[in-house]
């Protein structure tokens, strides 16, 4: 049995389901930031699916766009994970709010 396109769109939607999940029902700062990434490389995964159903390198460029959001965000969110860390010495997503002060 071949794999078509659509196996790789059921997985991507998956992945980014469980992404979603993982972000919005816990509230450690690591899982949520672990889930975004997830989500990331499912939109990825989606769009390689499509580029590989059309026969075309169109829809795979925009595979180097999300890697390149994916290393911001790496960028980002570390930073905001090492200072949460630094001030409050905890990893808990409600300590966010802390760091305004």
């Amino acid at each position: 049995m071949p794999v078509s396109p659509h196996h790789f769109l059921a997985l991507a939607a998956l992945l980014f389901a469980t992404g979603t999940a993982g972000a919005l029902l816990r509230r450690n700062i690591l899982v949520i930031y672990m889930s975004l990434e997830l989500m990331l490389a499912a939109a990825a995964l989606a769009f390689v699916a499509v580029a590989r159903a059309n026969n075309s390198m169109d829809a795979a460029v925009l595979v180097f766009f999300v890697v390149a959001v994916a290393a911001a965000e790496l960028a980002v969110g570390l930073a905001l994970v090492v200072a949460l860390f630094r001030k409050r010495e905890s990893a808990s997503a409600a300590e966010l709010a802390t760091l305004k002060h």
